[in-house]
């Protein structure tokens, strides 16, 4: 058990890539905190919990808030019994369009939720982890954040921006134990590619080296990876499936 009594914190774990990250680290003897925008999806991360008997708690966030933000952390705190050793920033979400029909709010709102939300959640969870001397962050970027992608510049954007972030947070807590990474997925099957037409996914598949999407679990194991590391810190590790090589 990897991190049995650790507590680990997961934005966005009601579903998809988050969820899978949440309930990986809960198998590994973790007590995970997952949070969701919704009742709804914080009532299925608890019995996503129950059903796969292990520990940990939902909770209800809006990101972009900084009261939802901080009774949030108030209320895992009390529920948990500390703060988190491990923090996993995945919540996010797109506004796709050409930057020439690109309104502002559209600009605005991925990047608060998908870059600023990222400065929030990490500075809140750093203290304790400065104190302690110990702490893992690890943040969801994408592919895009190097390739780029057509209709995609604010959210290549925020991705790329947590590439940059992370790299300089790496060298100011590198002497007190934290380590900060980075991890990059291609396209992996979620609601969203599954959304997508057969056709769609087979013009995809073919310009993927290794000719399928990838799994959620294949972004879990990494989380794991480097949560597991000593001395691994600013490194952004690419899961594509060959897509997009650094």
């Amino acid at each position: 058990m990897l991190f049995s009594h650790r507590i680990v914190l997961v934005t966005g774990a009601s579903r998809g890539i988050g969820q899978a990250i949440a309930l990986e680290f809960a198998k590994q003897g973790a007590i995970v905190a997952g949070t969701a925008t919704t009742q709804a999806g914080v009532a299925a991360f608890d019995q996503l919990l129950q059903t796969n008997a292990v520990s940990g708690k939902g909770f209800l966030l809006d990101i972009t808030d900084p009261h939802s933000l901080n009774s949030m952390w108030a209320q895992l705190k009390r529920d948990l019994g500390g703060e988190p050793h491990i923090l996993i920033n995945n919540a996010g979400i797109t506004r796709d369009a050409l930057v020439v029909r690109m309104s502002e709010d559209d600009w605005d709102q991925v990047l608060d939720t998908d870059l600023k939300s990222v400065y929030r959640v990490t500075k809140l969870c750093l203290k304790g982890m400065l104190k302690a001397r110990f702490g893992r962050i690890i943040t969801i970027s994408s592919v895009v954040a190097s390739s780029g992608n057509l209709g995609q510049a604010n959210y290549a954007a925020a991705k790329a921006g947590i590439i940059g972030f992370s790299k300089s947070l790496a060298l100011e807590v590198a002497a007190r134990g934290i380590t900060v990474n980075v991890v990059a997925p291609g396209f992996i099957e979620t609601d969203m590619t599954m959304n997508l037409s057969t056709q769609q996914k087979l013009l995809l598949k073919q310009r993927i080296p290794c000719q399928s999407f990838g799994q959620v679990y294949d972004v879990a194991h990494a989380c794991i990876f480097l949560a597991s590391a000593i001395y691994i810190t600013g490194h952004t590790l690419h899961i594509n499936g060959g897509f997009y090589m650094v």
